[in-house]
């Protein structure tokens, strides 16, 4: 039987907030409204109207919306950096390692639109390329570097060309967010797709001791899913 625990709050000031403070929380709320509604359905009135502020006080943080959206996008980049570096502390092997990964997307998935990288690299260029340079630099590495753990612990088959999987999967992490894509899918949610698309990667890449701990992980999952409905 669960035990319900009382809480003992203290009520205190809250501090004046800083400028600082300020750009946070401006970027935290346009981070939750792009995220849910994409970048061309979001203005600056309606970043503003979050937080409670005027438009103009706005203006005095962030000089336009590209600046916004920049900050944004390498908020979430340094969010999914830190993940994925801790993902790789505490995975007991590269499979596990992979399915940590899966639960990241599924939490940053859960109401990202898919809409959102078309309109960056079309809207918000520098954005765009910084994210761009994320993908190609940090994000293949990532998955290179996982591909070469697997095949070390021999969970991986050891003929794989490690370049050409890891720039494949890079890619295939990208195409639900193609506009003709997601659109033609419409009744799959984006974790939905995503969760496809790696899930047939990584049994491309195991061996028979990889593929029994895939269904062993994948077994877990399942559980904790059932468990939480």
């Amino acid at each position: 039987m669960e035990t319900l625990v009382t809480v003992k709050v203290s009520v205190v000031l809250c501090p004046i907030m800083t400028d600082i403070d300020q750009k946070e929380r401006i970027k935290q709320a346009a981070h939750d409204l792009v995220m849910k509604y994409s970048i061309r359905s979001v203005s600056m009135d309606d970043i503003a109207a979050s937080v409670g502020m005027s438009k103009k006080t706005l203006y005095q943080y962030y000089k336009d919306k590209d600046e916004l959206v920049k900050a944004v996008i390498d908020s979430v980049i340094e969010s999914n950096r830190c993940k994925c570096d801790l993902h790789v502390e505490q995975a007991d092997n590269a499979v596990h390692e992979i399915f940590l990964a899966m639960e990241m997307m599924v939490e940053m998935f859960k109401t990202m639109n898919p809409a959102i990288l078309y309109e960056m690299q079309k809207y918000h260029p520098e954005a765009h390329q910084h994210f761009q340079q994320h993908k190609m630099q940090y994000l293949l590495g990532h998955v290179g570097k996982n591909i070469e753990r697997g095949i070390a612990e021999e969970l991986y088959r050891p003929e794989i060309n490690v370049n050409i999987l890891a720039k494949f999967r890079i890619e295939s992490m990208f195409i639900p967010f193609h506009p003709e894509f997601h659109q033609s899918l419409g009744k799959y949610t984006l974790i939905e797709i995503e969760e496809q698309i790696i899930t047939n990667f990584l049994f491309g890449l195991v061996t028979q001791k990889g593929y029994k701990l895939a269904l062993r992980y994948m077994a877990q999952k399942e559980k904790i899913i059932i468990n939480n409905k």
